[in-house]
């Protein structure tokens, strides 16, 4: 197995070889490194080796690396990218910097709630069923759009922009083209969204042609989950 540090180079390569293929510049997509089911531990020595935005699919599973890591706090950035149910907004709200997984006025009413004033606005993303699959979140994309103004209008939080995990398979490019569609048109709108959170470790190169600026790599750098 490579080293967390050779693989986490290895797939800033990928990302870097995908912008030029895609005739986007240096910089122009951020990786965020998905540490979920894997210790705290190798969070820390992914930091060390260059990384600083994690991604975690789990509340309580975020928030005891959160509190693990505590001496890094003012130097990580936490994502919460896996579904957040309304009863658990509070600590998401209090612990996190940004969450991907919004599908739900109420859902985002509490995060605005209970974020402390003290505290810089929560990122927030939408989630988009972009497959129109049964067994994932997110919402139709018909639907965006109005709860983009919604969200857009509270206070506390920021809303950066889209989310999605297309389904894998030869349609897959044409649901990431899609998102990138969904996510300029609402710009046309006047939103100010910079963030489309769009890829993973198998098809970063498609969603980085379709114009993702944030793709969401674990396995290819912590190796696969058991």
């Amino acid at each position: 197995m490579m080293a967390i540090s050779d693989s986490l180079q290895a797939t800033k390569n990928r990302i870097d070889a995908a912008c030029a293929a895609a005739g986007r510049p240096p910089g122009a997509v951020r990786l965020l490194v998905v540490s979920k089911t894997f210790p705290a531990a190798a969070v820390r020595q992914a930091f060390e080796a260059g990384a600083r935005a994690f991604g975690e699919n789990y509340v309580q599973e975020g928030l005891a690396k959160v509190a693990e890591l505590i001496d890094l706090r003012g130097q990580l950035e936490w994502h919460l990218i896996g579904p957040l149910q309304s009863n658990k907004t509070r600590p998401v709200a209090e612990h996190f910097d940004w969450v991907h997984s919004v599908d739900r006025l109420k859902v985002a009413q509490r995060l605005a709630e209970q974020r402390p004033p003290e505290l810089p606005p929560l990122n927030v993303c939408l989630q988009v069923n972009i497959s129109g699959e049964a067994s994932k979140s997110g919402l139709a994309p018909a639907d965006v759009a109005a709860l983009a103004r919604q969200v857009a209008g509270l206070p506390r939080l920021r809303l950066r922009g889209l989310m999605a995990v297309p389904e894998p398979g030869p349609g897959a490019l044409a649901q990431h083209q899609a998102m990138a569609a969904l996510f300029a048109a609402l710009q046309d709108e006047g939103l100010d969204l910079d963030t489309l959170s769009l890829g993973m470790s198998a098809d970063l190169e498609d969603a980085i042609r379709a114009g993702s600026t944030m793709v969401r790599v674990g396995s290819a750098i912590f190796g696969v989950r058991t």
